[in-house]
Order: C-alpha cells, then sequence, then structure tokens
C-alpha cells in the first residue's frame, strides 16, 4: 500500500505475517494508549508510572512514554514554540501507533497543551485505542509543588513560551477521564485509570480493588 503522506513516491507500507490480535492474544491483553494531559506539575508523570506498575505486576506489557525523557533523544533537536511543540507531539504520536500495533499498553504524560494536536494523534488510532485522560490540577496548585523549579523560572523570564504562564494550554473538552489530581490521593487516581482501562476491554477481568501503589 502506498503511503500519501509521505514526500517520496517509492515508499509503500509492508504488511506482515504476525497480526496485531495475534501479538495481543499472546499477551493476554489488548494494546491502547493512555494519554495523560496537563499542566506541568499535575502529576501526569507521577500517575503514568503507578498506573505501569500495577499493570506489570499484572503482566502487562506496559511502556511509559515521558515529556523530558523523549526529548533527550527522538525530540532532541525541537525547542518549544508553537511549532516545534506540534511536530513533538506529531512524532510522539507515530511513535506510540506502532507500540499499540505490537499489542502494547502505552502510558504518555506529555503536556500536549494544544487540542488540534492531541486530536490528530487520537485520529492515527483505532476507535477505543486512545484513551485521554485529563490530570485536572489548578495552576494555581501547580505552582505550589513546582518540583522541578520551572515555575518560579518561568516568572522570571527565564523560561520563554511556558505553559500556563506565557503559553496557553487548553483543557480538553471531552476526555475519556478527568483525574482531580490536585485533589485525590494517587491511589484513588490510580484506580480510577484501572476502571477506565477494565471497562474499554483493555485490562481483561481485572479486580480493581484492593492493589496499594509500591512508593520508591
Amino acid at each position: 500500500m502506498k503511503n500519501p503522506t509521505t514526500n517520496s513516491g517509492n515508499v509503500f507500507w509492508h504488511q506482515g505475517r504476525v497480526t496485531r490480535g495475534d501479538r495481543e492474544r499472546l499477551l493476554g491483553h489488548k494494546g491502547a494508549v493512555v494519554w495523560f494531559t496537563g499542566l506541568s506539575g499535575a502529576g501526569k508523570s507521577t500517575l503514568a508510572h503507578a498506573v505501569e506498575q500495577v499493570c506489570f505486576e499484572r503482566t502487562c506489557h506496559t511502556y511509559v512514554f515521558d515529556g523530558d525523557n523523549v526529548r533527550h533523544g527522538l525530540c532532541s533537536d525541537l525547542e518549544f514554540s508553537a511549532k516545534d511543540r506540534t511536530e513533538n507531539i506529531r512524532r510522539i504520536g507515530e511513535m506510540v501507533k506502532l507500540f499499540v500495533d505490537a499489542g502494547v499498553i502505552v502510558l504518555t504524560a506529555f503536556i500536549s497543551p494544544f487540542r488540534a494536536d492531541r486530536e490528530r494523534v487520537r485520529k492515527l488510532m483505532k476507535d477505543g485505542d486512545y484513551l485521554e485522560v485529563y490530570c485536572d490540577c489548578s495552576l494555581e496548585q501547580c505552582e505550589e509543588r513546582d518540583v522541578k523549579g520551572v515555575y518560579k523560572r518561568a516568572r522570571a523570564g527565564e523560561i520563554p513560551e511556558f505553559t500556563g504562564i506565557s503559553s496557553p494550554y487548553e483543557a480538553p473538552l471531552n476526555p475519556e477521564l478527568i483525574v482531580k489530581t490536585g485533589e485525590w490521593t494517587l491511589d484513588a487516581s490510580v484506580e480510577a485509570v484501572l476502571r477506565l482501562l477494565s471497562e474499554r476491554g483493555v485490562l481483561p477481568g481485572t479486580k480493581e480493588a484492593g492493589h496499594r501503589v509500591r512508593r520508591p
């Protein structure tokens, strides 16, 4: 199948013999992406890794893509302009699509401030593969946490185009789940995400209660 999105007319999709369904049967669960979005400091990475821990203990194949980690490699050439933010999410979306096809439960932790960029990733996926989770935490609470010291620097003008301060954040209009990370405990937040995965058929026959997130 010729790819109409490439700049070359000589690139074709090669269909392998092992299908996504084959991989999912082997793994015992479905592939999907849980796309955590929210302000810096809203708890996206903390929640993503906590959910991964529980899924891993249930023998699920998972991987967390963290915003800072991706910018160390795949997107190390990008800055934080609106154009580069869009390209950052485009690359991540294409990568995540491959992981989902491999049957992996992908957990992403990116501010991904623009609705259009997140919607573009959703459209890359098959129906039901993209689960948007809004980590709802007020700017005031995120600034109080400021675990990386970035808000203080942004307020001082040291970090240009910082989301929530000098660059906008567009909250999801219809996410699959809203997690009140500014109010809920980590365990309650994890339970909500696991419940979503169970309801959407990603996790088979999970027991939703009784787990504890292991603290580092």
